[in-house]
Protein backbone atom coordinates (compact mmCIF):
# COMPACT_ATOMS: atom_id res chain seq x y z
CA UNK A 1 0.00 0.00 0.00
CA UNK A 2 2.91 2.26 0.92
CA UNK A 3 4.58 1.73 -2.34
CA UNK A 4 1.06 2.97 -4.54
CA UNK A 5 1.08 5.78 -2.86
CA UNK A 6 4.38 6.97 -4.67
CA UNK A 7 2.29 6.16 -7.82
CA UNK A 8 -0.38 8.59 -6.52
CA UNK A 9 2.21 11.57 -8.12
CA UNK A 10 1.20 10.47 -11.44
CA UNK A 11 -2.04 11.39 -11.19
CA UNK A 12 -0.19 15.31 -10.97
CA UNK A 13 0.31 15.32 -15.04
CA UNK A 14 1.36 18.17 -16.84
CA UNK A 15 3.05 16.06 -19.67
CA UNK A 16 5.65 17.79 -21.89
CA UNK A 17 6.54 15.35 -24.94
CA UNK A 18 9.01 16.05 -27.85
CA UNK A 19 8.75 13.00 -30.06
CA UNK A 20 12.00 11.10 -31.34
CA UNK A 21 12.74 9.59 -34.73
CA UNK A 22 11.66 10.62 -37.85
CA UNK A 23 8.47 12.81 -37.12
CA UNK A 24 5.92 10.50 -38.09
CA UNK A 25 6.26 8.60 -34.90
CA UNK A 26 6.03 5.29 -36.61
CA UNK A 27 7.12 1.66 -36.38
CA UNK A 28 9.86 0.33 -37.99
CA UNK A 29 8.77 -1.69 -40.86
CA UNK A 30 11.79 -4.00 -41.92
CA UNK A 31 11.47 -7.12 -40.45
CA UNK A 32 15.34 -7.78 -40.55
CA UNK A 33 16.34 -4.53 -38.55
CA UNK A 34 16.60 -4.79 -35.16
CA UNK A 35 17.47 -2.33 -32.46
CA UNK A 36 16.78 -1.79 -28.51
CA UNK A 37 16.44 1.00 -26.56
CA UNK A 38 18.80 1.28 -23.72
CA UNK A 39 16.86 0.95 -20.59
CA UNK A 40 17.61 4.09 -17.98
CA UNK A 41 19.87 2.73 -15.01
CA UNK A 42 19.95 6.27 -12.69
CA UNK A 43 18.53 9.42 -12.09
CA UNK A 44 21.30 11.11 -13.44
CA UNK A 45 21.01 10.04 -17.09
CA UNK A 46 16.95 9.96 -17.06
CA UNK A 47 17.61 14.16 -15.62
CA UNK A 48 19.36 15.10 -18.79
CA UNK A 49 17.01 13.26 -21.03
CA UNK A 50 14.25 15.12 -22.69
CA UNK A 51 10.32 13.61 -22.98
CA UNK A 52 9.85 10.83 -25.79
CA UNK A 53 8.27 8.64 -27.72
CA UNK A 54 9.23 6.42 -29.26
CA UNK A 55 8.97 2.73 -31.38
CA UNK A 56 11.77 0.19 -32.48
CA UNK A 57 11.36 -2.98 -34.93
CA UNK A 58 12.95 -5.89 -33.45
CA UNK A 59 13.40 -9.55 -35.34
CA UNK A 60 11.57 -12.56 -34.00
CA UNK A 61 10.59 -15.86 -35.31
CA UNK A 62 7.53 -16.44 -37.31
CA UNK A 63 6.29 -19.05 -35.09
CA UNK A 64 3.11 -18.39 -32.47
CA UNK A 65 3.31 -17.88 -29.22
CA UNK A 66 1.26 -20.51 -26.95
CA UNK A 67 -1.55 -18.98 -25.45
CA UNK A 68 -0.42 -21.12 -22.43
CA UNK A 69 2.28 -18.86 -21.99
CA UNK A 70 3.46 -19.13 -18.12
CA UNK A 71 3.22 -15.07 -16.71
CA UNK A 72 5.54 -13.05 -16.20
CA UNK A 73 6.80 -11.91 -12.55
CA UNK A 74 6.29 -8.35 -11.19
CA UNK A 75 8.41 -6.63 -9.43
CA UNK A 76 8.67 -3.03 -8.17
CA UNK A 77 12.22 -1.48 -6.75
CA UNK A 78 12.49 2.38 -5.40
CA UNK A 79 16.08 3.91 -4.77
CA UNK A 80 16.67 6.90 -3.64
CA UNK A 81 15.31 8.30 -6.31
CA UNK A 82 13.75 5.84 -8.49
CA UNK A 83 10.83 3.89 -8.53
CA UNK A 84 10.60 0.83 -10.83
CA UNK A 85 8.01 -1.75 -11.92
CA UNK A 86 7.62 -4.68 -14.24
CA UNK A 87 4.60 -5.32 -14.84
CA UNK A 88 3.20 -9.08 -15.04
CA UNK A 89 1.61 -10.11 -18.34
CA UNK A 90 -0.07 -13.04 -19.33
CA UNK A 91 -2.28 -13.82 -22.50
CA UNK A 92 -6.15 -13.11 -22.77
CA UNK A 93 -8.18 -16.07 -21.41
CA UNK A 94 -11.02 -16.65 -23.97
CA UNK A 95 -11.70 -15.85 -27.38
CA UNK A 96 -10.51 -12.50 -28.94
CA UNK A 97 -12.44 -11.04 -31.63
CA UNK A 98 -10.56 -7.89 -33.22
CA UNK A 99 -11.56 -5.59 -36.64
CA UNK A 100 -10.23 -6.03 -39.98
CA UNK A 101 -9.87 -9.93 -39.49
CA UNK A 102 -11.29 -13.33 -38.40
CA UNK A 103 -14.50 -15.06 -38.80
CA UNK A 104 -17.53 -14.59 -40.84
CA UNK A 105 -20.53 -16.21 -41.04
CA UNK A 106 -23.58 -15.54 -43.86
CA UNK A 107 -25.08 -12.74 -43.29
CA UNK A 108 -27.56 -11.85 -46.29
CA UNK A 109 -29.82 -9.33 -44.47
CA UNK A 110 -31.03 -6.94 -41.39
CA UNK A 111 -33.14 -10.89 -40.51
CA UNK A 112 -29.59 -11.97 -39.14
CA UNK A 113 -30.32 -9.82 -35.69
CA UNK A 114 -34.24 -10.53 -35.10
CA UNK A 115 -34.96 -12.60 -31.96
CA UNK A 116 -36.88 -14.69 -34.26
CA UNK A 117 -33.72 -16.02 -36.16
CA UNK A 118 -32.77 -18.68 -33.93
CA UNK A 119 -29.33 -19.27 -35.04
CA UNK A 120 -28.59 -15.04 -34.75
CA UNK A 121 -26.91 -13.29 -32.35
CA UNK A 122 -30.00 -13.39 -30.24
CA UNK A 123 -31.56 -16.45 -30.87
CA UNK A 124 -33.38 -18.79 -28.74
CA UNK A 125 -30.12 -20.77 -29.19
CA UNK A 126 -27.67 -18.67 -27.94
CA UNK A 127 -25.58 -19.08 -30.92
CA UNK A 128 -22.20 -18.43 -28.79
CA UNK A 129 -20.05 -18.44 -32.90
CA UNK A 130 -21.32 -15.15 -32.80
CA UNK A 131 -18.37 -14.29 -30.04
CA UNK A 132 -15.93 -15.25 -32.72
CA UNK A 133 -17.90 -13.38 -35.75
CA UNK A 134 -15.97 -9.79 -36.64
CA UNK A 135 -17.45 -8.99 -39.46
CA UNK A 136 -20.69 -10.44 -41.93
CA UNK A 137 -20.47 -11.55 -45.82
CA UNK A 138 -22.78 -12.38 -48.34
CA UNK A 139 -24.30 -12.23 -51.71
CA UNK A 140 -26.37 -9.53 -53.34
CA UNK A 141 -28.29 -10.33 -56.64
CA UNK A 142 -27.03 -7.79 -59.39
CA UNK A 143 -30.34 -7.13 -60.75
CA UNK A 144 -31.57 -6.23 -57.62
CA UNK A 145 -28.92 -3.35 -57.23
CA UNK A 146 -29.00 -2.61 -60.85
CA UNK A 147 -32.82 -2.67 -61.79
CA UNK A 148 -32.60 -0.44 -65.04
CA UNK A 149 -29.85 0.70 -67.17
CA UNK A 150 -28.19 4.12 -65.19
CA UNK A 151 -30.59 3.35 -62.15
CA UNK A 152 -29.74 1.78 -59.03
CA UNK A 153 -30.74 0.88 -55.73
CA UNK A 154 -29.27 0.63 -52.76
CA UNK A 155 -31.65 0.80 -50.34
CA UNK A 156 -31.45 -2.91 -48.59
CA UNK A 157 -27.74 -3.15 -48.60
CA UNK A 158 -27.64 -0.08 -46.69
CA UNK A 159 -30.02 -1.08 -44.60
CA UNK A 160 -27.90 -4.59 -43.67
CA UNK A 161 -24.56 -1.95 -43.46
CA UNK A 162 -25.92 0.17 -40.93
CA UNK A 163 -26.90 -3.34 -38.95
CA UNK A 164 -23.99 -4.41 -38.95
CA UNK A 165 -21.98 -1.18 -37.88
CA UNK A 166 -24.19 -1.14 -34.68
CA UNK A 167 -23.26 -4.34 -33.61
CA UNK A 168 -18.87 -3.39 -34.70
CA UNK A 169 -19.01 -5.15 -37.82
CA UNK A 170 -18.09 -4.22 -41.67
CA UNK A 171 -19.80 -6.43 -44.28
CA UNK A 172 -17.81 -8.49 -47.37
CA UNK A 173 -19.65 -7.97 -50.35
CA UNK A 174 -20.13 -10.52 -53.19
CA UNK A 175 -22.62 -9.00 -56.24
CA UNK A 176 -23.53 -12.36 -58.31
CA UNK A 177 -24.60 -12.26 -61.70
CA UNK A 178 -25.80 -15.89 -61.78
CA UNK A 179 -26.32 -19.09 -59.50
CA UNK A 180 -27.38 -22.97 -60.74
CA UNK A 181 -27.77 -23.47 -57.05
CA UNK A 182 -31.45 -22.38 -57.99
CA UNK A 183 -32.43 -24.42 -61.38
CA UNK A 184 -34.68 -26.38 -60.00
CA UNK A 185 -36.48 -27.39 -63.60
CA UNK A 186 -36.04 -27.13 -66.96
CA UNK A 187 -39.19 -24.69 -66.56
CA UNK A 188 -37.00 -22.75 -63.97
CA UNK A 189 -38.01 -18.99 -64.36
CA UNK A 190 -35.07 -17.62 -65.16
CA UNK A 191 -35.28 -14.69 -63.02
CA UNK A 192 -34.54 -17.27 -60.29
CA UNK A 193 -31.17 -18.20 -61.18
CA UNK A 194 -30.01 -15.52 -63.76
CA UNK A 195 -29.43 -12.17 -61.78
CA UNK A 196 -28.12 -10.17 -64.47
CA UNK A 197 -30.35 -7.41 -65.20
CA UNK A 198 -33.09 -7.58 -67.88
CA UNK A 199 -31.65 -4.40 -69.65
CA UNK A 200 -28.72 -5.96 -70.51
CA UNK A 201 -30.51 -8.50 -72.86
CA UNK A 202 -32.55 -5.57 -73.90
CA UNK A 203 -29.46 -3.92 -75.37
CA UNK A 204 -28.55 -6.46 -76.80
CA UNK A 205 -26.16 -9.02 -75.05
CA UNK A 206 -26.38 -12.48 -76.08
CA UNK A 207 -27.13 -15.91 -73.88
CA UNK A 208 -27.10 -19.50 -74.51
CA UNK A 209 -28.67 -22.69 -72.86
CA UNK A 210 -26.22 -24.46 -71.09
CA UNK A 211 -27.15 -28.22 -69.15
CA UNK A 212 -26.45 -27.76 -65.29
CA UNK A 213 -24.45 -30.92 -64.57
CA UNK A 214 -25.39 -32.41 -61.17
CA UNK A 215 -28.78 -32.78 -62.09
CA UNK A 216 -29.01 -32.27 -66.13
CA UNK A 217 -31.52 -29.44 -66.59
CA UNK A 218 -31.65 -26.84 -69.03
CA UNK A 219 -31.05 -23.28 -68.22
CA UNK A 220 -29.92 -20.17 -70.22
CA UNK A 221 -26.91 -18.37 -69.26
CA UNK A 222 -24.97 -14.92 -70.31
CA UNK A 223 -22.48 -15.02 -73.07
CA UNK A 224 -19.61 -14.04 -70.87
CA UNK A 225 -17.45 -12.04 -73.02
CA UNK A 226 -20.51 -10.52 -74.81
CA UNK A 227 -19.36 -6.79 -75.22
CA UNK A 228 -22.82 -5.60 -74.13
CA UNK A 229 -22.43 -7.55 -71.20
CA UNK A 230 -19.19 -6.71 -70.45
CA UNK A 231 -19.74 -3.26 -70.84
CA UNK A 232 -22.72 -3.22 -68.38
CA UNK A 233 -20.23 -5.05 -65.89
CA UNK A 234 -18.30 -2.70 -65.86
CA UNK A 235 -20.60 0.32 -65.51
CA UNK A 236 -22.17 -1.42 -62.93
CA UNK A 237 -18.57 -1.43 -61.04
CA UNK A 238 -18.02 2.17 -61.56
CA UNK A 239 -21.30 3.10 -59.77
CA UNK A 240 -20.31 0.22 -56.95
CA UNK A 241 -17.40 1.95 -56.65
CA UNK A 242 -19.21 5.52 -56.54
CA UNK A 243 -21.15 4.33 -54.15
CA UNK A 244 -18.94 2.49 -51.51
CA UNK A 245 -15.60 3.24 -52.34
CA UNK A 246 -13.49 3.94 -48.92
CA UNK A 247 -17.04 3.13 -46.98
CA UNK A 248 -15.49 2.28 -43.43
CA UNK A 249 -18.61 -0.25 -43.70
CA UNK A 250 -17.11 -2.32 -46.27
CA UNK A 251 -14.60 -5.18 -45.26
CA UNK A 252 -13.74 -6.35 -49.07
CA UNK A 253 -15.37 -6.55 -52.18
CA UNK A 254 -14.86 -9.78 -54.60
CA UNK A 255 -15.00 -8.68 -58.33
CA UNK A 256 -17.80 -11.26 -59.10
CA UNK A 257 -18.05 -10.47 -62.64
CA UNK A 258 -18.27 -13.66 -64.80
CA UNK A 259 -19.25 -17.25 -64.04
CA UNK A 260 -21.24 -19.16 -61.86
CA UNK A 261 -21.98 -17.56 -58.71
CA UNK A 262 -19.72 -15.03 -60.38
CA UNK A 263 -16.51 -17.02 -59.44
CA UNK A 264 -14.65 -16.99 -62.39
CA UNK A 265 -15.62 -20.37 -63.72
CA UNK A 266 -18.41 -22.22 -65.65
CA UNK A 267 -17.25 -26.03 -64.00
CA UNK A 268 -21.18 -27.03 -63.81
CA UNK A 269 -22.39 -25.63 -66.57
CA UNK A 270 -22.07 -27.73 -70.01
CA UNK A 271 -22.33 -25.30 -72.83
CA UNK A 272 -20.79 -22.34 -70.86
CA UNK A 273 -17.28 -21.03 -71.25
CA UNK A 274 -15.24 -18.49 -69.27
CA UNK A 275 -14.32 -15.54 -71.23
CA UNK A 276 -10.14 -15.12 -72.52
CA UNK A 277 -7.71 -14.07 -69.72
CA UNK A 278 -7.34 -10.77 -71.72
CA UNK A 279 -10.98 -10.14 -70.75
CA UNK A 280 -10.66 -11.09 -67.53
CA UNK A 281 -7.20 -8.81 -66.69
CA UNK A 282 -9.56 -6.16 -69.05
CA UNK A 283 -11.92 -6.42 -65.87
CA UNK A 284 -9.97 -6.42 -63.18
CA UNK A 285 -8.06 -3.27 -64.71
CA UNK A 286 -11.30 -1.70 -64.83
CA UNK A 287 -11.72 -2.48 -60.93
CA UNK A 288 -8.66 -0.80 -59.74
CA UNK A 289 -9.09 1.93 -61.94
CA UNK A 290 -12.49 2.91 -60.10
CA UNK A 291 -11.84 1.46 -56.50
CA UNK A 292 -8.76 3.24 -54.55
CA UNK A 293 -9.60 2.86 -51.48
CA UNK A 294 -11.68 -0.39 -51.00
CA UNK A 295 -10.07 -3.63 -50.84
CA UNK A 296 -10.63 -5.82 -53.67
CA UNK A 297 -10.66 -9.84 -54.09
CA UNK A 298 -10.33 -12.09 -56.99
CA UNK A 299 -12.67 -15.11 -56.74
CA UNK A 300 -11.44 -18.02 -56.09
CA UNK A 301 -10.88 -19.71 -59.85
CA UNK A 302 -9.24 -16.54 -60.97
CA UNK A 303 -5.61 -18.59 -61.34
CA UNK A 304 -2.45 -18.37 -63.30
CA UNK A 305 -1.51 -14.98 -64.66
CA UNK A 306 -4.61 -13.55 -63.96
CA UNK A 307 -3.76 -14.27 -60.64
CA UNK A 308 -0.43 -12.43 -61.23
CA UNK A 309 -2.01 -9.99 -62.74
CA UNK A 310 -4.22 -9.12 -59.90
CA UNK A 311 -1.62 -8.97 -57.56
CA UNK A 312 0.19 -6.28 -59.58
CA UNK A 313 -3.17 -3.92 -58.90
CA UNK A 314 -3.16 -4.45 -55.02
CA UNK A 315 -6.29 -7.26 -55.81
CA UNK A 316 -6.15 -9.99 -53.11
CA UNK A 317 -7.31 -13.62 -53.95
CA UNK A 318 -9.85 -16.09 -52.26
CA UNK A 319 -9.70 -19.46 -52.32
CA UNK A 320 -13.09 -21.58 -51.71
CA UNK A 321 -11.58 -24.95 -51.38
CA UNK A 322 -10.15 -25.03 -48.49
CA UNK A 323 -9.78 -28.78 -46.32
CA UNK A 324 -11.36 -30.95 -48.49
CA UNK A 325 -9.11 -30.01 -51.64
CA UNK A 326 -5.37 -30.60 -51.42
CA UNK A 327 -3.29 -27.65 -52.09
CA UNK A 328 -5.55 -25.08 -51.86
CA UNK A 329 -3.80 -23.09 -48.87
CA UNK A 330 -0.70 -23.32 -50.59
CA UNK A 331 -2.34 -21.05 -53.71
CA UNK A 332 -2.88 -18.26 -50.91
CA UNK A 333 0.95 -17.70 -50.11
CA UNK A 334 1.81 -15.70 -53.11
CA UNK A 335 -1.16 -13.43 -52.16
CA UNK A 336 0.49 -13.38 -48.53
CA UNK A 337 3.82 -13.32 -49.89
CA UNK A 338 2.58 -9.45 -52.15
CA UNK A 339 1.73 -8.51 -48.46
CA UNK A 340 -1.95 -8.49 -48.84
CA UNK A 341 -4.36 -10.10 -46.79
CA UNK A 342 -5.87 -13.76 -47.79
CA UNK A 343 -9.19 -14.65 -47.31
CA UNK A 344 -10.84 -18.30 -47.47
CA UNK A 345 -14.17 -20.42 -47.48
CA UNK A 346 -14.35 -24.44 -47.17
CA UNK A 347 -15.25 -26.60 -49.97
CA UNK A 348 -18.48 -27.62 -48.47
CA UNK A 349 -20.39 -26.97 -44.89
CA UNK A 350 -18.65 -28.73 -42.09
CA UNK A 351 -21.35 -31.51 -41.88
CA UNK A 352 -20.99 -32.65 -45.64
CA UNK A 353 -16.71 -32.30 -44.81
CA UNK A 354 -17.12 -34.71 -41.67
CA UNK A 355 -18.74 -37.46 -44.23
CA UNK A 356 -16.00 -37.00 -47.29
CA UNK A 357 -14.21 -40.27 -48.43
CA UNK A 358 -10.74 -38.71 -48.10
CA UNK A 359 -9.64 -40.47 -51.45
CA UNK A 360 -7.71 -38.42 -53.21
CA UNK A 361 -7.91 -38.50 -56.06
CA UNK A 362 -11.64 -38.60 -57.11
CA UNK A 363 -13.19 -37.80 -53.72
CA UNK A 364 -12.62 -35.03 -51.18
CA UNK A 365 -10.52 -35.17 -47.51
CA UNK A 366 -12.15 -35.30 -44.28
CA UNK A 367 -12.65 -31.68 -42.06
CA UNK A 368 -10.27 -32.66 -39.38
CA UNK A 369 -8.97 -30.15 -36.52
CA UNK A 370 -5.25 -30.64 -37.45
CA UNK A 371 -6.32 -29.78 -41.60
CA UNK A 372 -8.43 -26.95 -39.87
CA UNK A 373 -5.21 -25.30 -38.37
CA UNK A 374 -3.09 -26.48 -41.00
CA UNK A 375 -4.96 -24.44 -43.86
CA UNK A 376 -5.41 -21.09 -41.63
CA UNK A 377 -1.70 -20.79 -40.78
CA UNK A 378 -0.04 -22.45 -44.10
CA UNK A 379 -2.19 -19.71 -46.21
CA UNK A 380 -1.36 -17.11 -43.31
CA UNK A 381 -5.30 -16.40 -43.68
CA UNK A 382 -6.38 -12.95 -42.41
CA UNK A 383 -10.09 -13.87 -42.87
CA UNK A 384 -11.84 -16.61 -42.92
CA UNK A 385 -15.64 -18.02 -43.44
CA UNK A 386 -16.42 -19.76 -40.36
CA UNK A 387 -19.17 -22.26 -41.82
CA UNK A 388 -21.63 -22.14 -44.99
CA UNK A 389 -24.41 -20.74 -43.28
CA UNK A 390 -25.55 -19.91 -39.77
CA UNK A 391 -26.85 -23.47 -39.16
CA UNK A 392 -23.83 -24.75 -39.73
CA UNK A 393 -22.12 -22.03 -37.82
CA UNK A 394 -23.55 -23.39 -35.05
CA UNK A 395 -23.09 -26.71 -35.32
CA UNK A 396 -19.14 -26.15 -36.17
CA UNK A 397 -18.69 -23.94 -33.23
CA UNK A 398 -20.63 -26.49 -30.81
CA UNK A 399 -18.48 -29.26 -31.11
CA UNK A 400 -15.25 -27.54 -31.58
CA UNK A 401 -15.21 -24.48 -29.76
CA UNK A 402 -12.17 -24.32 -28.01
CA UNK A 403 -9.98 -25.09 -31.27
CA UNK A 404 -12.45 -22.09 -32.78
CA UNK A 405 -11.72 -20.24 -29.70
CA UNK A 406 -7.98 -20.57 -29.79
CA UNK A 407 -7.62 -20.30 -33.84
CA UNK A 408 -9.48 -16.50 -32.96
CA UNK A 409 -6.24 -15.51 -31.36
CA UNK A 410 -4.25 -17.09 -34.44
CA UNK A 411 -6.33 -15.62 -37.71
CA UNK A 412 -4.92 -12.58 -38.54
CA UNK A 413 -2.69 -10.29 -36.75
CA UNK A 414 -2.41 -10.77 -33.05
CA UNK A 415 -1.22 -8.04 -30.74
CA UNK A 416 0.50 -9.12 -27.24
CA UNK A 417 2.11 -6.73 -25.12
CA UNK A 418 5.27 -9.54 -23.73
CA UNK A 419 7.23 -7.21 -21.72
CA UNK A 420 6.60 -3.82 -20.28
CA UNK A 421 7.98 -1.61 -17.33
CA UNK A 422 7.91 1.69 -15.78
CA UNK A 423 10.26 3.81 -14.09
CA UNK A 424 9.78 7.01 -12.93
CA UNK A 425 12.96 9.21 -11.25
CA UNK A 426 13.05 12.44 -9.27
CA UNK A 427 13.54 15.68 -11.48
CA UNK A 428 16.62 18.05 -10.42
CA UNK A 429 13.83 20.57 -9.59
CA UNK A 430 11.89 18.88 -7.24
CA UNK A 431 12.11 17.53 -3.95
CA UNK A 432 14.30 14.40 -3.50
CA UNK A 433 12.38 10.65 -3.62
CA UNK A 434 14.48 9.76 -0.44
CA UNK A 435 12.29 6.65 0.87
CA UNK A 436 9.80 5.28 -1.19
CA UNK A 437 7.62 4.46 1.81
CA UNK A 438 7.44 7.84 3.07
CA UNK A 439 7.21 10.11 -0.74
CA UNK A 440 5.42 13.03 -0.52
CA UNK A 441 2.82 13.17 -3.46
CA UNK A 442 1.60 16.83 -3.73
CA UNK A 443 5.13 17.81 -3.89
CA UNK A 444 7.62 15.62 -6.07
CA UNK A 445 7.97 16.18 -9.64
CA UNK A 446 9.49 12.79 -11.28
CA UNK A 447 9.79 11.46 -15.19
CA UNK A 448 8.13 8.58 -16.01
CA UNK A 449 9.49 5.79 -18.65
CA UNK A 450 7.47 3.34 -20.46
CA UNK A 451 9.21 1.04 -21.55
CA UNK A 452 7.15 -1.83 -23.82
CA UNK A 453 7.45 -4.82 -26.24
CA UNK A 454 4.57 -6.15 -28.09
CA UNK A 455 4.85 -9.20 -30.51
CA UNK A 456 2.17 -9.66 -33.49
CA UNK A 457 1.86 -13.72 -32.78
CA UNK A 458 -1.07 -14.03 -35.16
CA UNK A 459 -0.08 -15.13 -38.76
CA UNK A 460 -0.84 -12.40 -41.04
CA UNK A 461 0.37 -8.94 -40.65
CA UNK A 462 -2.26 -5.61 -39.28
CA UNK A 463 -3.51 -4.51 -42.98
CA UNK A 464 -4.23 -1.11 -41.84
CA UNK A 465 -2.91 1.77 -39.87
CA UNK A 466 -2.99 1.06 -36.06
CA UNK A 467 -2.52 3.76 -33.24
CA UNK A 468 -1.07 2.90 -29.88
CA UNK A 469 -1.63 5.05 -26.94
CA UNK A 470 -0.25 4.88 -23.28
CA UNK A 471 -2.01 6.54 -20.48
CA UNK A 472 -2.37 7.51 -16.94
CA UNK A 473 -5.53 5.74 -15.64
CA UNK A 474 -7.51 5.99 -12.21
CA UNK A 475 -8.06 2.36 -11.19
CA UNK A 476 -11.19 2.35 -12.77
CA UNK A 477 -9.86 3.04 -15.64
CA UNK A 478 -10.33 6.59 -16.69
CA UNK A 479 -7.74 8.34 -18.93
CA UNK A 480 -5.84 11.42 -16.72
CA UNK A 481 -3.26 12.35 -18.84
CA UNK A 482 -1.28 10.97 -21.77
CA UNK A 483 2.26 8.83 -21.06
CA UNK A 484 4.12 10.07 -24.38
CA UNK A 485 2.71 10.76 -27.63
CA UNK A 486 0.78 8.44 -30.02
CA UNK A 487 2.20 5.78 -32.35
CA UNK A 488 1.42 5.19 -35.80
CA UNK A 489 2.25 2.10 -36.92
CA UNK A 490 1.62 1.50 -40.51
CA UNK A 491 -0.63 -0.91 -42.31
CA UNK A 492 1.27 -3.74 -43.40
CA UNK A 493 4.48 -3.50 -41.56
CA UNK A 494 3.73 -5.08 -38.20
CA UNK A 495 4.63 -8.51 -39.75
CA UNK A 496 3.23 -11.55 -38.24
CA UNK A 497 6.01 -12.67 -35.94
CA UNK A 498 7.34 -9.53 -35.20
CA UNK A 499 8.07 -8.17 -32.08
CA UNK A 500 8.49 -3.90 -31.52
CA UNK A 501 9.64 -1.75 -28.60
CA UNK A 502 8.02 1.06 -27.28
CA UNK A 503 8.84 3.77 -25.02
CA UNK A 504 6.71 6.55 -23.51
CA UNK A 505 8.12 9.19 -21.46
CA UNK A 506 7.42 12.47 -19.96
CA UNK A 507 7.96 14.88 -17.19
CA UNK A 508 5.48 15.05 -14.20
CA UNK A 509 5.77 18.01 -12.53
CA UNK A 510 2.81 17.95 -8.98
CA UNK A 511 1.02 20.54 -9.91
CA UNK A 512 -2.57 18.86 -9.51
CA UNK A 513 -3.98 19.82 -12.80
CA UNK A 514 -4.70 16.03 -13.72
CA UNK A 515 -6.47 14.98 -10.63
CA UNK A 516 -7.31 16.08 -7.38
CA UNK A 517 -7.90 12.64 -5.81
CA UNK A 518 -4.91 10.14 -5.93
CA UNK A 519 -3.93 8.25 -3.18
CA UNK A 520 -3.03 5.02 -2.35
CA UNK A 521 -6.99 3.77 -2.28
CA UNK A 522 -7.33 5.61 -5.84
CA UNK A 523 -3.61 5.21 -7.35
CA UNK A 524 -2.77 5.96 -10.68
CA UNK A 525 -2.01 3.14 -13.15
CA UNK A 526 -0.91 2.96 -16.79
CA UNK A 527 -2.95 1.61 -19.61
CA UNK A 528 -2.34 0.66 -23.22
CA UNK A 529 -4.70 1.27 -26.24
CA UNK A 530 -4.84 0.62 -29.83
CA UNK A 531 -7.02 2.46 -32.01
CA UNK A 532 -8.08 2.77 -36.00
CA UNK A 533 -7.62 6.38 -35.98
CA UNK A 534 -5.85 8.78 -34.20
CA UNK A 535 -8.85 11.06 -34.55
CA UNK A 536 -11.26 7.88 -32.58
CA UNK A 537 -8.54 8.78 -29.44
CA UNK A 538 -8.68 12.60 -29.56
CA UNK A 539 -12.26 12.61 -29.70
CA UNK A 540 -12.50 10.32 -26.45
CA UNK A 541 -14.41 7.04 -27.98
CA UNK A 542 -13.37 3.86 -26.98
CA UNK A 543 -10.12 2.26 -28.79
CA UNK A 544 -12.07 -0.90 -30.99
CA UNK A 545 -8.47 -3.05 -31.41
CA UNK A 546 -7.76 -5.19 -28.54
CA UNK A 547 -4.50 -6.50 -26.87
CA UNK A 548 -4.39 -10.54 -26.45
CA UNK A 549 -3.57 -10.02 -22.50
CA UNK A 550 -5.06 -10.23 -19.15
CA UNK A 551 -6.20 -7.38 -17.93
CA UNK A 552 -8.48 -5.55 -20.82
CA UNK A 553 -11.20 -3.59 -19.48
CA UNK A 554 -14.55 -3.16 -20.23
CA UNK A 555 -13.99 0.19 -22.83
CA UNK A 556 -11.16 -1.80 -24.97
CA UNK A 557 -7.87 -0.29 -22.65
CA UNK A 558 -5.38 -3.10 -21.47
CA UNK A 559 -4.89 -2.00 -17.67
CA UNK A 560 -1.26 -2.82 -16.69
CA UNK A 561 -1.05 -5.40 -13.69
CA UNK A 562 1.47 -5.52 -10.93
Amino acid sequence: MKRFALLGVLAFVAVGIVACGDGENSAAPARDESSSSSVVESSTAMSSATGSSSSVAESSSAEISSSSSVAESSASVATSDTLRITYALKPFDGPLANPHKGFTVPTEGTWVFVPEFEYGPYGSLNNKAWDLVTYGSGYQKWNKLNPAKDVYDWTELDKLLDALAEHNMGYALRVLPYSPSFVKGNDTPEEDYDWTPKFVYEMGAKKITATVQWNGYRATVPVWDDPVYLQAAKDFGTALAKKYDGDPRIEYIDIRSFGEWGEWHASHLNGSEMPSEAVQIEMLDHYASVFKKTLLVLPSSGMGDVYTHALSLGITKRDDGFISIPGRPDSLVRAYEANLPTIAENQAGYATMLNNNDIIPGGYLKWTPQRWVDAITTAHLTYYVLDQDSDEGYKFYKENKALADSMSKVIGYNFRVVSAELVSVANAAGNAVGNAANASVASTAATSTLNITVKNTGVAPCFFDVYLVAEFVDSTGTALAQLGETVRIPKGTFKDGMSQKFSFSGSLPADGTASSDASAQNPVRIALSLYESEDAFKNGKNPTVRFDNDGLLQNGKLMLRE
